[in-house]
């Protein structure tokens, strides 16, 4: 396993996570994702500790926080060989106090995520989406006093925008409280929005993404392919409201590319999706999610090798979708691009 940097933090972590959404399997969503107990959950994470995978994500919300249950059940007595990483923020309930990060909540979500998985810290913790009712200088001031407290050691945050991000910095800066280090986005092939504005911000401000859904959401498993319906057991029927959209187009034309570098390389769809994305700046760990042994080594298959600089090239220009304004100009008038050239190379490594 290769390990990288988180951001520009001194915490190091596996080019690969693992993502316990599929733990405790309560929900209708998350049912369909995988119903995994402690036992299974357990053998799962011998295969990643085997494999190097030191980092597990979860959430409060990831069915009814039996994830974290599962996910602490399936660690014990190796705490010392794992980074626990968690979120909170989205609604847990339907009380006025059961969504959002304030004060209170940040304070009281800390406190079961750290029951629930068995531990007296978390290594990193994240704010699952941007509370507009909280100000921000609370926000980071509960993190500082968590962080003092030693229950957390890194802060992080996922799906935001831009601007909520750079501002939440920037306050964090001015009053001198923990810097978020991560930001946990959705960035796949077939879905590059985050090159725009997020990745460039990312490498500026020394942020590291953790990927969510590299394989567009179940897209890119090498089961769907251009004139043929979708499988009868693919969890896609129960879930595709709840993911990101992609266009029918957009997603054939990607597989197509992938099934011709698959015959190059002998390597399987997704272990190539998987090996684009380990290549993009700003990238410190892709999260893959298993709800078996098979799939986990499949995934697994992804790392220890690289794809030929001809072969990234076909993936960048199939994938590439034009760029929304204000980002268009700099990418098709000169003039622009020489101010602001484009991002490119690996992702910077440990």
């Amino acid at each position: 396993m290769e390990y990288r940097q988180l951001g520009a933090s001194g915490l190091t972590v596996p080019a690969l996570s693992f993502g316990a959404g599929t733990f405790g399997g309560q929900g209708p969503l998350f049912e369909a994702w995988g119903d995994t107990d402690a036992r299974e959950a357990r053998r799962l994470v011998d295969i990643c500790l085997d494999a190097g995978i030191t980092l597990f994500d979860t959430a409060d919300v990831y069915s009814a926080g039996a994830s974290e249950s599962v996910l602490g059940a399936a660690v014990k007595g190796r705490r010392d060989r794992v980074l626990l990483s968690t979120k909170a923020g989205l609604p847990t309930g339907d009380g006025p106090g059961d969504a959002g990060t304030s004060r209170s909540r940040l304070i009281k979500a800390t406190e079961d995520a750290l029951r629930r998985l068995g531990t007296d810290y978390i290594d990193l913790f994240q704010l699952h989406a941007f509370d507009a009712a909280t100000p921000v200088e609370e926000v980071l001031s509960a993190l500082d006093q968590l962080v003092r407290a030693g229950k957390i050691r890194y802060v992080g945050v996922s799906n935001f925008a831009g601007w909520q991000l750079m501002k939440s910095l920037a306050a964090a800066d001015r009053h001198g409280f923990p810097r978020y280090v991560a930001h946990q986005v959705y960035y796949s092939l077939v879905g590059r929005d985050y090159e725009w504005e997020l990745l460039p911000l990312g490498r500026d401000q020394g942020v590291g993404a953790l990927v969510w859904s590299p394989l567009g959401w179940g897209r890119l498993t090498g089961k769907l392919r251009r004139g043929r319906p979708l499988p009868a057991g693919s969890r896609l029927h129960r879930t595709a409201d709840y993911g990101p959209p992609v266009d029918d187009e957009l997603l054939f034309d990607v597989v197509d590319v992938l099934d011709g570098i698959a015959a190059e390389t002998g390597r399987t769809v997704p272990q190539i999706a998987l090996n684009w994305l380990l290549h993009r700046p700003t990238v410190s760990s892709v999260i893959i999610g298993a709800r078996n042994e098979e799939q986990l080594r499949q995934n697994l298959g992804a790392v220890g090798w690289n794809l030929m600089p001809e072969q990234i090239a076909r993936l960048d220009a199939v994938s590439h979708r034009p760029a929304p304004y204000p980002y268009f100009p700099y990418e098709r008038q000169e003039g622009f691009a020489r101010l602001n050239p484009p991002l490119t190379g690996p992702a910077p490594r440990a």
